[in-house]
């Protein structure tokens, strides 16, 4: 199969029409890690840059020896060429809905809203408000014009797609139908009004009671009729962000693992971000294994590995395999060093001799024991060395079967390749290692 066109990821960390770069992929394949490790690269060539994350494992602050981050942009030291910057931080989803109440309504109007208990829950945990203030965070930033690079690291969603599709659907709530209806008691004035929905809102609030709660039900009413002026700016707010996302200067990078469910999601994704004119940039492939020793193919390594369990003969030529010490003469002869020289001196054997190396180590020497039992231990370390690189090259030729299947699906989208590392990144060493295996675009080893 073809191979897929490498992601330059430097060329777009040093091109200044880009001001935005989304992270973005399924949960668990590394998006936080990508993320830091393009700010570092990023901050590194001269960008002033800032990373949004949204991981509650706050691995991001540690790994850049803050101690922690928290809704307010905090600059990383020691990071930076030239005019180059980076600053982080970590969304707090509460904090950013109370600024945006505290920026759109009065002072007593905004003290109402904050102390309503509905609001405290739909703000702390409604389905969506993470990904709908994720989306008001990176219009803030943009807003503000204090960096030249924004990078975001989407929320740990089940769904890549929740990202897109959360805000219009939070921002459909506030300001659909149902939040209408529950305004109109406090819309409309006078007993000529309220005799008029007297009948039907009995009713209606007397259902919504029995399902909600009275209790509930009030609390909804009165933070409905607090929002009111707020309401329309919601999902204004987020068409406006929706627009940055499909402007130019903003690149989308999706990120996944070589495994079948995170790729499909990846796929999933690179459809959407197409149907919703969305610049892709790449894939970045997390997590890939390589070998240095892959001209060794598992079958070979298992053969290998069986011949010296078993005691056998390798037969270099042929692949067969004899049994050692089997007490028969062989029928043909047999050329060894002392017969035949070095490698790079023997003759060619004869046509009808078959050459075969034998693992017998040469006859002990007369008071040196234990020469056969360390033989022993080497053949099984060996034989247990072959089986781990048996398994490791059925790992790579799975992979690769995966990343084929994502290729013949989209064969435009350029991809690099982050190797598989034996632990978590924890400082800004091993991020900016993931920034130049980045810029590479292929796992090392491979």
């Amino acid at each position: 199969m073809d191979t897929p066109p490498r992601l330059a990821v430097d060329r777009l960390l040093d091109d200044r029409e880009t001001r935005i770069i989304v992270c973005c992929g399924a949960g668990g394949v590394g998006k936080t890690t990508t993320a830091a490790a393009l700010g570092v690269r990023a901050a590194g060539r001269g960008r002033k840059a800032v990373v949004l994350t949204i991981d509650p494992a706050r691995r991001l602050a540690q790994s850049m020896g803050i101690d922690s981050l928290d809704n307010t942009p905090r600059r990383v030291e020691t990071v930076g060429a030239g005019d180059g910057e980076l600053h982080a931080m970590m969304l707090d989803m509460k904090r950013t809905f109370d600024e945006i109440v505290e920026a759109h309504a009065d002072g007593e109007r905004a003290r109402a809203i904050l102390a309503n208990p509905f609001y405290q829950s739909l703000s702390a945990g409604f389905a969506g408000t993470q990904e709908y203030m994720a989306m008001e965070k990176l219009g803030q930033l943009r807003a503000r014009d204090d960096w030249d690079l924004i990078i975001v690291d989407t929320p740990p969603s089940r769904s890549a797609l929740d990202f897109l599709d959360a805000p219009k659907r939070l921002g459909s709530f506030l300001d659909g139908k149902f939040i209408r209806v529950l305004m109109a008691p406090a819309k409309v004035g006078g007993r000529a009004g309220m005799k008029f929905l007297n009948v039907g809102m009995s009713m209606m609030t007397g259902t919504l009671s029995k399902l909600m709660g009275a209790s509930l039900l009030k609390d909804v009413q009165t933070f409905v009729a607090a929002m009111d002026t707020m309401f329309g700016g919601f999902r204004t707010r987020a068409d406006a962000t929706f627009r940055l996302l499909q402007a130019p200067g903003t690149a989308f990078l999706v990120v996944a693992a070589p495994e079948a469910d995170a790729l499909r999601e990846a796929a999933y994704f690179v459809e959407r971000l197409a149907a919703e004119n969305m610049p892709l940039a790449g894939l970045v492939l997390n997590r890939v294994h390589g070998s240095g020793a892959d001209q060794l193919s598992a079958e070979r390594a298992l053969a290998a590995a069986e011949n010296l369990e078993e005691g056998g003969i390798v037969d270099q030529e042929s692949g067969k395999a004899g049994l050692r010490d089997s007490g028969s003469e062989p029928t043909e002869p047999v050329e060894t060093a002392e017969t035949t020289g070095s490698a790079e001196t023997a003759q060619p054997a004869p046509s009808t001799r078959t050459a075969r190396t034998t693992r017998t180590a040469n006859p002990p020497e007369t008071g040196s024991p234990g020469t056969e039992g360390d033989t022993a231990v080497v053949d099984r370390i060996t034989a247990g060395l072959l089986r781990l690189h048996a398994e490791r090259m059925q790992v790579i030729a799975r992979e690769q079967r995966t990343r084929d299947r994502f290729t013949s699906l989209h064969p435009e989208v350029a991809v690099a390749e982050v190797a598989a590392l034996p632990g978590d990144v924890h400082d800004l060493a091993g991020l900016r290692a993931i920034g130049e295996r980045l810029a590479a675009g292929v796992p090392a080893g491979a």
